[in-house]
């Protein structure tokens, strides 16, 4: 999982070949990892951006995580192991840098090459995100769809954009 979380460190807030981007914007998502086995595990829940490096992603289901970055460091709040971890980030998923290099597939489906890796990123009709899909470092598929993008005046405050959590949670530093 972890690998999973730290490849979704990504900012939004350019326009390139056809795609664009809102510099703040808040979605539900729905991630689905597949396995080499085909096996899929499906996540579900919101997402919100503001600048290229504040994230914040509210899983609930299957579980209830919190996920949150500042471009240099990662904290993931597992609310059911009443566990937080924090990374710091040496290797990510960068959505703008992907973007820079996408270059038009097909009508709204842009391919990339960045980092050694192959990303597919498809729009809609006026050139919104709809969906990012690569394979991670352990060889999963990994969709991210975007449904009910809300686009944002003006950056979202900070006390949002971080992680909250009991005070008695376990802590883990990575």
């Amino acid at each position: 999982m972890r690998k999973t979380v730290i490849s979704m460190t990504v900012g939004f807030s350019l326009y390139a070949g056809g795609v664009t981007l809102p510099d703040h914007f808040s979605a539900h998502f729905t991630q689905m990892i597949t396995n080499t086995k085909k096996k899929v595990i499906k996540y579900s829940g919101k997402v919100r951006f503001s600048n290229p490096s504040l994230m914040k992603w509210d899983y609930v289901k299957p579980t209830k995580k919190e996920v949150c970055t500042n471009g240099r460091e990662l904290t993931v709040v597992d609310h059911d192991l009443e566990q937080i971890s924090t990374y710091l980030i040496s290797k990510g998923f960068n959505l703008s840098e992907i973007i820079k290099k996408a270059k038009e597939h097909s009508q709204n489906i842009y391919v990339a090459r960045y980092a050694g890796k192959s990303y597919t990123v498809k729009t809609d009709r006026k050139g919104r995100l709809q969906s990012v899909a690569y394979y991670d470092d352990l060889d999963n598929k990994v969709q991210i769809i975007f449904n009910n993008i809300k686009y944002e005046k003006g950056a979202f405050d900070m006390q949002s954009m971080t992680c909250s959590h009991p005070k008695d949670y376990d802590e883990i530093r990575g």
